[in-house]
């Protein structure tokens, strides 16, 4: 059975089952420190990024920021400047980070919102955007 034919049996409020792929775009701005770390990503080239506006339906984090490199010094790397940007911007860094060993996923825990950093295998694999695939989101170049 494919994902496709799973039938609708708890739709969310909206009307949106959690399991559809078509995205939520929003024209609302993330907030200053959620963009501090989506620059920080941006600046190593992180592929991918998206925020994901969990905080509706999400009580541990307001937002998710989603980022993905082709190998693990690139996943590293973005996790470092993520976490300088978020301090250059006022914040302060992470109250847990997990991951940063192995690096294929990366997550930062700054209490407003978490940072995830993948390897792209292991983004692919997990694939988070399609879990909350029925909250708003911000795609960034």
């Amino acid at each position: 059975m494919s994902v496709a034919s799973v039938p609708q049996a708890f739709p969310a409020p909206s009307g949106v089952h959690a399991l559809q792929r078509d995205p939520i775009n929003t024209d609302a701005e993330v907030p200053p420190l959620v963009q501090a770390a989506v620059d920080g990503a941006a600046e190593m080239s992180a592929e991918r990024i998206v925020a994901l506006d969990v905080g509706d339906v999400l009580a541990i984090t307001d937002w998710f920021i989603v980022a993905s490199a082709p190998n693990a010094r690139r996943v590293r790397r973005i996790a470092e400047l993520m976490e300088a940007h978020v301090k250059a911007a006022g914040g302060a860094g992470p109250i847990r980070t997990e991951g940063l060993d192995e690096a294929q996923w990366v997550l930062l825990d700054f209490g407003e919102f978490v940072a995830h950093i993948f390897h792209e295998p292991s983004r692919e694999y997990y694939d988070l955007e399609r879990l909350w695939s029925d909250v708003p989101r911000h795609e960034f170049d």
